[in-house]
């Protein structure tokens, strides 16, 4: 690999005798990495299925090494989003920050998902969880795989972090910032990113990085945590980020992550944050540091988003009771034809560039409703009066993924169809027929 001049010199005085190893670590085939979705199925589930030769991430209970020469996207157990694919450093992350059910979750940088969905799986679909990406084109990937994983308590955005930090002061008891960097951790897997490291690359991301830290400290309440990470190695981009705000900031202070699994301490003074080389794990690296704001201030009490069961949505509760075992708990929303179930405690979001507020269940049209894909996502089958379940060798199963029509004895009616128990997507069901209702844009290709 043809690295910059100017990028081996600083990780020659960066790493010293390990240099030789770090070089070495690159000309070796990257890790590929998948993590299950414990939202719908256990680890322990995943791995006794047989797929794919799946072996333990150490640092990530849901994590799995696989060989980069099978495919798991192209699998159906793929697209009924029973895991989700991670580079396996990028997996330590949100291992690393402790959630707890019922808290109040920001993923400040989140496209295109991959820590969101670790996040809302820690949530267990409590709480709420904002998913935020300043692009409007990533947040839509990141929307998506809110969506496949079947998360119902997400608020997915795609907002500067100032103007979040203005909107929601002190609000979130615990944030990700997975910040835009050089990504030096990034060479193996995607050489082309080699060709556009420069000074001037690293001085923009250590621009945004500060602004984004900035906007985190506002955000986060008293004794709540930050998890800061990058997937580069720079000094500046990381300790010397981190030093920056904390001189900015004295109300926040380290945490130290346990050194273990290969992970190197950061560099002095830093010593309680961590490095991730890929001469030392089986992955591409990652830096992570987690702060602590501290301080008693309670967080703090917002607006509520406002919503409740109106007459218009009188078609849902027809569809509930003819389809569903039981209608959904919750405060219920109408965004022009759309309605949601919005998630616990979830505060005003006037003003914002909001993608999605909590779980979509589908669109009112003329007295009557049209349950969406996020809604089937969401769902388990047990929920759920009217399903097909085909098992994984069933050709109808690629068959259904392709958008075609297929062959059933299911009596007429929405139908919800499954494959091994796990949730696909919606079909109608008339005269021996499922007519198809998958999206044409999730489509198996």
């Amino acid at each position: 690999m043809n690295l910059p001049l100017e990028y081996t010199k600083r990780m020659q005085s960066l790493l010293g005798a390990e240099y030789g190893a770090y070089l070495d670590s690159l000309e070796q085939e990257r890790f590929f990495g998948l993590r299950a979705n414990t939202l719908k199925i256990s680890p322990e589930t995943l791995a006794g299925k047989g797929l794919f030769g799946l072996a333990p991430v150490p640092w990530c209970a849901e994590g799995f090494y696989y060989d980069g020469k099978e495919r798991p996207a192209k699998h159906p157990y793929y697209h009924a989003g029973l895991y989700y694919l991670q580079e396996p450093s990028a997996m330590a992350s949100a291992a690393l920050l402790p959630v707890s059910e019922g808290e109040r979750v920001l993923d400040l940088c989140a496209a295109p998902g991959g820590k969101t969905t670790q996040l809302a799986a820690k949530l267990g679909r409590t709480g709420v969880l904002f998913a935020n990406d300043v692009s409007a084109g990533r947040a839509k990937t990141l929307l998506k795989n809110v969506e496949l994983a079947g998360i119902r308590n997400a608020v997915v955005l795609s907002e500067r972090p100032e103007r979040l930090a203005e909107k929601f002061p002190g609000f979130f008891d615990k944030i990700l910032v997975d910040a835009p960097c050089s990504g030096e951790g990034m060479f193996r897997k995607e050489p082309e990113m080699v060709k556009s490291w420069n000074d001037a690359m690293l001085d923009f991301c250590r621009k945004e990085q500060a602004k984004i830290l900035e906007a985190c400290a506002g955000l986060l309440c008293s004794g709540g945590l930050l998890l800061y990470s990058t997937c580069t190695f720079s000094l500046e981009e990381n300790e010397e980020s981190i030093s920056a705000f904390l001189q900015n900031h004295p109300e926040f202070r380290t945490h130290p992550i346990p050194k273990e699994h290969g992970f190197a301490a950061g560099l002095p003074p830093l010593t309680d944050c961590a490095r991730l080389y890929p001469h030392k794990i089986r992955g591409e690296g990652h830096f992570l540091a987690l702060l602590e704001k501290t301080g008693t201030q309670a967080s703090r009490e917002l607006q509520q988003e406002q919503g409740g069961w109106e007459k218009e949505m009188e078609p849902f509760a027809d569809f509930a009771a003819e389809t569903l075992r039981e209608k959904p708990a919750g405060k219920y929303k109408r965004y022009g034809d759309g309605l949601y179930l919005l998630p616990e405690e979830m505060p005003e979001t006037g003003g914002l560039r909001v993608l999605r507020s909590g779980w979509f269940l589908g669109t009112l049209k003329k007295g009557r409703f049209e349950p969406s894909q996020a809604f089937a996502m969401g769902l388990k089958k047990e929920e759920v009066r009217q399903i097909v379940d085909f098992p994984l060798e069933d050709g109808r199963v690629l068959r259904y993924l392709k958008g075609e029509t297929v062959e059933s004895d299911t009596p007429d009616g929405w139908t919800l169809v499954c494959v091994d128990g796990f949730p696909l997507g919606w079909a109608k069901a008339q005269k021996g027929r499922l007519k198809n209702k998958y999206p044409v844009s999730w489509k198996w290709e």
